[in-house]
């Protein structure tokens, strides 16, 4: 089907979430308050590492309104530690900290109240007595043999270290005429959703049954929850129909869960636990990506790259959880849109006295991409080659798809040097330097950046057996029910939380597609996990790709008994009539049909008009894989990762304040290749936040910490977001190279934006210092000391040249 015979996909349609939002009327974790809820405070460490000697709750406990206080050692003794991906048995992480705290805000203790405010005044008087240990902040010397140890019992803080060459990596080293070494740092940021992370957890000791309601954004959250209540999972049910105020990945909350259920059941009441900002900031265990890189990436005397060797080092913090996988999911877009015949990449992941990570939008691949990029300029910069040229020179070729990479991974489809022509016409490229000229007259520096990245979209399980062989899952699969009722109304039921993905939109307009039903009129609603189907949540940008595949083989199914009723009614055979958007008609004869309602009909009211052996009602349940997935990764880690990749090419005019180092964005462009795009203002809504997103992360945020492991950004007055004012206008273009792989041609665009924006605003600003003859700087965020310290220096190194 091509893109001109959709009926309502790209099409511009309402996007049906708005209303809701807009008008006020969104239902979130905080807007839901059982009778007779208590709510929890927490007391925190002030210590990196230390050993907890006593815990003083006396004063808290004899205030009024204080119900209980639960410490980490009370709790460790009726639950089980959170689940770790990793073969770690000797690193035991739980909602509070039990004989040792690893990181200033980890909680300590749980104080529960009648109110919010009682609650927060009773862990001012619960009283803590610590031995400090000694600690370690830089991942570098977490590696190091005798650094101090997070997590004495394993040993080591090295959580995993995976080695992988692919291809003929000396034989393509031998043949290039150079190599370029970049050493890049992202240093640790995370989302910060407006929406900090909340659970209301009600145990019904009648029943059995623990009810939960939560923010969450994560696989397998009712499953985790179970087992560290020592539950069977038939009596945990998470409710899915509430709204999350953000995540992009981030709103996991498993500690949350397990420390409110606990509550709940301890005390036979609803339990609301709701971070508070500093909480969420530094307790939550939130953070993103702590990652150095040092890639080197040999050419030839013309520019063509024949290997890349990228080393990466990830700062989990004080506990790995499922972090560490994201050093897995890079593998399968390792060369970017390049052609790179050999690889080599080694993965190390370590724990330090710090809060800990969590998978953050992309799941690892945009600081990937921005090492990868980083050093593309350099080898430009190195061969005195235009960027673009270069880029293009070695992008993949239309005609190469499905394109196999040296590591197992097969690309679907692109169009590469198509989409950078887009963003070079968009951006008007003479015009643009033109502008960046007219800057520099000025007295000020300007630049141009250049970012071309992938996006894999349809997460599968499999990272986690490339970083853990020992883990042999291999799917990670999406549901849906279909049902249409006695009127001919269409529902559909799905099984994930919502994080403002528009998942409301995407369906109904994806069952309309298949069905030939208007949207507007399709109801999208969303079950519980006791009553919904298998779901693994929105991540990895998956849910138009795995949920559409679901919808498909849904429709499908409905259809056949739909034809089914119809050919019995209209005496000819099942293979001898046509779905033909609602009705069924005979096909030789079309103006013999029966209509969508009188189908309907039949089916919930006509027992004498049905054929024999079929069931009445109209309604199927579909549960689909992601495609391209099943098998195991080889001994060498090669493995199709992801089914479908997306690309986006980002054009950025910087203009650099040299007196000062602030960095303005003046020009802001993107094209953008999705596949077939299902809801054309969804697509540039992802797109818009996620460059923001990556606005923020190149030139603003950073969790940044005291030599004793002290955090130093302890609000949004240290935190620094960008706001409307430090955003400019982006300007955007679509292209479509449609997946074979999906039911419409439709690709990920859920981290869209991202994936590009922090390679492509560092590399304006490094093309600004350059051409000032100042050395580039590669540690994100690029702050205005930062500017400022290298144009000294290359002021310095002028001076002593002469």
């Amino acid at each position: 089907m091509t893109e001109t015979e959709f009926r309502w996909v790209s099409k511009p349609g309402r996007v049906r979430e708005d209303r809701r939002f807009v008008s006020g009327r969104g239902r979130y974790v905080a807007d839901i308050t059982p009778p007779g809820t208590l709510h929890v405070a927490l007391v925190t460490s002030p210590h990196a590492h230390a050993r907890i000697t006593g815990i003083d709750a006396a004063e808290a406990l004899e205030m009024d309104g204080v119900v209980a206080v639960l410490t980490g050692a009370e709790l460790a003794k009726e639950t089980e530690p959170l689940k770790q991906y990793l073969n770690v048995p000797q690193v035991q992480w739980r909602p509070l900290a039990a004989g040792e705290t690893r990181y200033a805000g980890e909680w300590v203790a749980a104080v529960v109240a009648e109110s919010r405010a009682v609650a927060e005044d009773g862990a001012e008087r619960v009283f803590v007595d610590y031995e400090p240990l000694p600690l370690v902040l830089d991942p570098e010397e977490a590696a190091e043999d005798g650094s101090p140890l997070v997590h004495p019992d394993h040993g080591t803080n090295v959580m995993a270290h995976r080695e992988f060459r692919w291809g003929d990596v000396d034989g393509d080293r031998a043949r290039a005429a150079g190599t370029t070494r970049v050493r890049s740092r992202w240093n640790r940021n995370s989302t910060v959703p407006l929406e900090t992370f909340g659970v209301v957890a009600r145990w019904d000791r009648g029943r059995d049954l623990l009810d939960v309601w939560a923010s969450i954004q994560m696989p397998q959250f009712p499953e985790q929850l179970a087992r560290s209540l020592r539950l069977p999972t038939n009596q945990v049910r998470v409710h899915f129909d509430v709204d999350v105020g953000g995540s992009y990945g981030v709103k996991r909350g498993i500690k949350h869960g397990v420390l409110a259920a606990h509550l709940s059941r301890m005390l036979d009441a609803p339990v609301k636990l709701i971070e508070d900002r500093a909480e969420n900031m530094h307790g939550g265990d939130f953070h993103g990506p702590d990652r150095l890189f040092e890639v080197e990436l040999a050419y030839t005397a013309d520019g063509e790259f024949t290997s890349i060797r990228i080393d990466v080092l990830d700062d989990e913090g004080a506990y790995p959880g499922r972090s560490p996988l994201q050093l897995a999911k890079p593998i399968g877009a390792i060369v970017g849109p390049y052609r790179i015949p050999s690889v080599e990449y080694n993965a190390t992941a370590v724990v330090t006295n710090k809060t800990g990570q969590v998978a953050v939008r992309g799941f690892g691949q945009s600081p990937t991409n921005y090492a990868i990029e980083a050093a593309v300029d350099a080898v430009a910069r190195d061969l005195g080659m235009d960027r673009m040229e270069l880029r293009r020179r070695n992008f993949i070729r239309p005609e190469e798809f499905p394109y196999r990479i040296p590591s197992g991974t097969e690309y679907d489809s692109g169009d590469y040097p198509a989409v950078l022509d887009k963003a070079v016409a968009l951006a008007d490229l003479p015009a643009l330097e033109a502008r960046r000229d007219e800057l520099r007259a000025g007295g000020r520096l300007a630049g141009i950046g250049v970012a071309a990245c992938l996006e894999p979209g349809g997460g599968n399980a499999i990272f986690e057996n490339i970083m853990n062989p020992s883990n042999d899952k291999t799917t990670f699969p999406e549901a849906c029910r279909l049902r249409v009722d006695g009127e001919g109304a269409v529902t559909v039921v799905i099984a994930l939380s919502s994080s403002g993905q528009s998942h409301d939109t995407m369906v109904a307009t994806l069952v309309g597609e298949e069905l030939g039903r208007d949207p507007a009129g399709i109801a999208v609603v969303r079950a519980d996990s006791l009553t919904g189907m298998p779901s693994q949540s929105p991540v990895g940008s998956r849910m138009t790709i795995v949920l559409g595949q679901a919808i498909r083989g849904a429709g499908d199914e409905l259809k056949d008994k739909m034809r089914a009723i119809a050919a019995h009614n209209l005496g000819v055979g099942p293979d001898e009539v046509d779905y033909d958007g609602g009705d069924v008609a005979v096909r030789a004869d079309p103006a013999r049909r029966l209509a969508w309602a009188e189908i309907a009909a039949i089916a919930h009211r006509k027992q004498h008009l049905m054929p024999p052996g079929v069931q009445p009602g109209l309604e199927v349940v579909h549960a689909a894989h992601t495609p391209r997935s099943g098998a195991l990764a080889q001994p060498d880690g090669t493995v199709q990762v992801y089914p479908c990749y997306s690309f986006e090419v980002h054009l950025v005019l910087a203009a650099l304040d040299p007196g000062t180092g602030k960095v303005e964005l003046d020009r802001y462009y993107i094209a953008h290749d999705c596949g077939t795009v299902i809801n054309p203002d969804v697509v540039r809504g992802m797109v818009y936040g996620g460059t923001a997103h990556g606005i923020g992360v190149a030139l603003y945020e950073q969790f940044a910490y005291s030599p004793e492991g002290q955090p130093l950004t302890q609000s949004f007055m240290d935190y620094l977001l960008p706001s409307a004012h430090e955003v400019p206008t982006i300007v955007d273009t679509e292209h479509c190279t449609p997946s074979p792989y999906t039911t419409l041609g439709q690709k990920g665009v859920g981290e869209a934006g991202y994936m590009g924006a922090p390679a492509a605003v560092a590399g304006a600003v490094n093309d600004a210092l350059t051409a000032a003859g100042a050395p580039p700087v590669h540690s994100l965020p690029i702050k205005p000391g930062d500017v400022w310290a290298a144009l000294r220096a290359a002021r310095d190194d002028h001076r002593g040249d002469k």
